[in-house]
Order: structure tokens, then sequence, then C-alpha cells
């Protein structure tokens, strides 16, 4: 049914789908959600608001639905186990059917499908990170014990690529069986879903999925959280585990397979990235990693694990503007480590990386403390 220039479903349908008649108003989703300290998003309106077919087109017309990281608070929250960012992503998908999306949007999705990423960056460079590293490559129909995803973010990001180019050096001094897939590796499709782009989404699942179980893997280990949720969720048809990077050196800790060279010293605390922790439930494998490290005092936020604060990284908002001046969550999360009196905020996501680093750039904290993934410290201790 079309209303206006939104495309909208039968309510009927809308309701069931997202299961709005399930609600019972109580506004722990609201109340949790991190974002509404800056900007004007009320998850439980837009539930509530939703029942009513006369409102989607207007819903899905506010600003405020791009407001929200996709964090999952408001799922971990609910009492009745609802998910209500869903209602937000559909209604993203409303106005991507309209064609009325930002420019940023529209060109990085346009991206995807032309170059297989959101950063409108050739295909043919995605792999000029490996550049001067012995890097293994896997192949078709040959078994690989570790497949490695690398994520659209770290192959094109000079700031990220780091990350991926501190993995191969562990991999090579660990001597463990693995492959890159190479520039074939296409966008997991996670930031696609969150902006709403369902009809690419699909393609993008479809077409990895092939890939994917092209390749004998006994598991996928992607290097980033959003990369696992999406094949972890949404590519029900994938041959292979999929795992966080961190679950592999957990496993390597416990075999005693820990080739650290030298101590760290340093006071660390590690930000649960949501979609690493609220998504995937992951907290303990990445704690392990960085409690191995020889030296290493590990400091909590007060606001850790499933209760811990979004970086605003997440759900597209790469590609979407804030209009909010209020202080960024990013910000707050930097101030919350130095009054701990952390050395170093251990990241273990591409984007809570940038957006941490950016937010201890703008406060001017860099000669007190710095933000680091995970990779970069265990690769700060070895041997090349």
């Amino acid at each position: 049914m079309m209303r206006g220039m939104i495309m909208i479903t039968e309510t009927d349908s809308f309701t069931e789908k997202y299961d709005l008649l399930g609600c019972i108003q109580c506004g722990r989703c609201t109340g949790g959600c991190p974002v509404t300290v800056r900007a004007d998003l009320n998850v439980r309106r837009f539930v509530y608001d939703a029942y009513n077919e006369e409102k989607l087109d207007e819903l899905a017309r506010l600003a405020e639905i791009w407001d929200c990281t996709t964090c999952g608070t408001c799922a971990v929250r609910c009492p009745k186990g609802l998910k209500p960012l869903e209602v937000l992503l559909a209604l993203r998908t409303m106005v991507v059917e309209s064609g009325k999306v930002e420019p940023t949007v529209r060109d990085a999705l346009q991206s995807v499908l032309l170059e297989g990423n959101p950063w409108e960056k050739p295909r043919a460079t995605r792999c000029d990170w490996m550049e001067g590293l012995d890097v293994k490559m896997a192949e078709p129909g040959v078994f690989v014990e570790n497949l490695f995803f690398v994520c659209c973010t770290i192959a094109y990001d000079p700031q990220l690529q780091v990350i991926a180019r501190n993995m191969v050096k562990l991999l090579n001094i660990l001597d463990l069986d693995y492959g890159f897939i190479g520039t074939d590796e296409t966008c997991c499709g996670s930031e696609v879903r969150t902006l709403g782009e369902e009809g690419l989404f699909e393609m993008l699942v479809e077409d990895n999925t092939e890939l994917l179980n092209s390749f004998e893997a006994k598991r996928i280990v992607t290097l980033s959280p959003h990369c696992m949720d999406a094949f972890k969720i949404y590519y029900p048809d994938l041959n292979s585990e999929v795992i966080h990077y961190t679950q592999l050196f957990d496993e390597l800790a416990k075999e005693g397979e820990t080739p650290w060279k030298g101590e760290l010293q340093k006071k660390v605390v590690y930000h649960d990235p949501c979609y690493l922790g609220k998504q995937g439930d992951i907290y303990d494998e990445p704690r392990r990693v960085l409690k191995n490290i020889p030296g290493v005092e590990l400091l909590e936020f007060e606001r850790c694990r499933e209760r811990s604060l979004c970086c605003e990284g997440g759900g597209g908002k790469m590609w979407v503007e804030s209009h909010s001046q209020k202080e960024r969550l990013a910000e707050t999360r930097i101030k919350d480590a130095r009054a701990l009196g952390a050395d170093i905020v251990a990241a273990a996501c591409p984007f809570c990386l940038l957006t941490l680093e950016d937010a201890l750039k703008g406060l001017g904290f860099e000669e007190e403390m710095r933000v680091a993934e995970i990779t970069t410290l265990l690769g700060e201790l070895v041997e090349d």
C-alpha cells in the first residue's frame, strides 16, 4: 500500500511482524536508550504510534528514526522480549523504498551495489592493506581451518588497516592454518540492513553465502562484530561456524598458544562493542584476552557488559549526520575512562575505534591516554 511517497505494509501484518500488541508501554526501552540523552528519539512512542496505520507514513518521515544506533539496549531491557529497534528499521526501509534518503546514504548503498563496499572505493583496491605482508589466501574447494573476513571499513580506512595487518602478523607467528578471501570479499550487509535497504541486503546474503560456502572452512573468523552479527543472525545457510577474532585468541590462550614478548604495564579499560556484547553476548572472551597480556591491569567501566554505553558508531551513523549539539556518547565514554585512571581504552570493533579515537582527540586527552584495538596491543607484544 502507498501512502504519499512512502511504501507501507498492511497494518495487521506490520503489527504481527513486530509483535506490537505485545508491548506493555512500560518505557524501559526509552529509559535505557543511550541516544535519548542527546536526541529526541523516543522508542516507546514509535512502537505505540506504529499501531495506527494512518501514522506509519508520518513516522517514517521523522528525522528521529535515523538517530537510532541499533545498539540493542531496548531489546535487552524489554521485559516482553521484543525488539523495538526493528520497528525503526522498518520505517527506514519505507524511506529507502520511497527514494527520499540523504545523499550520503544513497551513495553508500550505491557503492555497495557497484563495488561491494559502502566507502565508494574500487573493489580492485580492497586488498591494498596487504602490501608488504606474507598473507595466505584461501582457495575455493580447499580446506582451511580459519577463513578470515576483513570488513569493508577495516579494508579501506587507512586508520583501521592496522587491525588487519596486525592480524596477519599474529597469525603467521602462531603458525595457524588460515586464509583471506581477497578482492572477491563483499560487504556483509550489516550497515545496509540498518540503513533500511532490505532488497540489497537480501542480495548480499545470497551472494555471500555462495562465496563463503565455496571455501571448505571450519569456521569464519570476523574482524568486526558487525560482520559476525550479520553472518550469525541473517545467514542461515552458511556451512561454517562464525566467530569473532577475540574468541579465537581466547581459545588459543587456553591452549597455551600465547607468543607475547615483554609486558604492557598499563591500566586498560575495555569498551564493550554493542554488536559483540548486547547483540552477540560475548563479554568474557575479550576480557580474558586482555588479562592474558603480561602486565595489564584490567579496569571496568561502571557501565559495562549489557549496560555498556554505545559509542554511536553503528546503525548506519557513519553516513547519517547528527544535528545534536550535546556531548557525544563517545566523549562521555572517554571522560569515564579518564576518571578511572586508564592508560588505554581497548576496543574490539572498527566503528568503536573510530568514534572513541575521534572523541579522544576532540577532548584533547591524547597526552594522557590512548585508544587501541586489541589486535594492536597484541601486535606490540610479538616479534616480527
